[in-house]
């Protein structure tokens, strides 16, 4: 399949996934109440997605490649305000360890992306 926008972009898609259900988690009580680290928090997960379309409107690989390198930092930054947030309890165990997996998804196929881009430079 071709990839004319970038919401064919699976990684992106995924990382919507992620930006809804982060934004589900912040509704709750204690959590709502932690300004700065809901702000950081949808920052970094909006962060992914954003840089993914971001980067494919560049329309060349290299600076494709250098959108997708943020996407993925910001994927890790999102990891780790979710420790923060568990660590506080604003979010349960299980709603830690599956968005935890959801974003390691996510930076395994914008790792595969790069590998891809990269393999079309040569």
């Amino acid at each position: 399949m071709k990839i004319e926008r970038f919401e064919d972009i699976e990684a992106w898609k995924e990382a919507r996934d992620i930006v809804n259900s982060v934004y589900g988690v912040c509704r709750v009580d204690g959590f709502k109440k932690d300004f700065s680290l809901i702000d950081q928090v949808k920052r970094a997960a909006i962060s992914i997605m954003a840089n993914i379309a971001e980067g494919f409107s560049r329309k060349g690989n290299k600076e494709f490649m250098q959108f997708l390198f943020i996407a993925k930092s910001s994927a890790a930054e999102l990891q780790s305000h979710l420790y923060v947030a568990l660590d506080q309890g604003y979010i349960q165990q299980e709603q830690f360890d599956t968005l935890y997996e959801d974003i390691d998804k996510v930076q395994r196929k914008i790792s595969n992306f790069i590998k891809y881009l990269n393999t079309t430079l040569k």
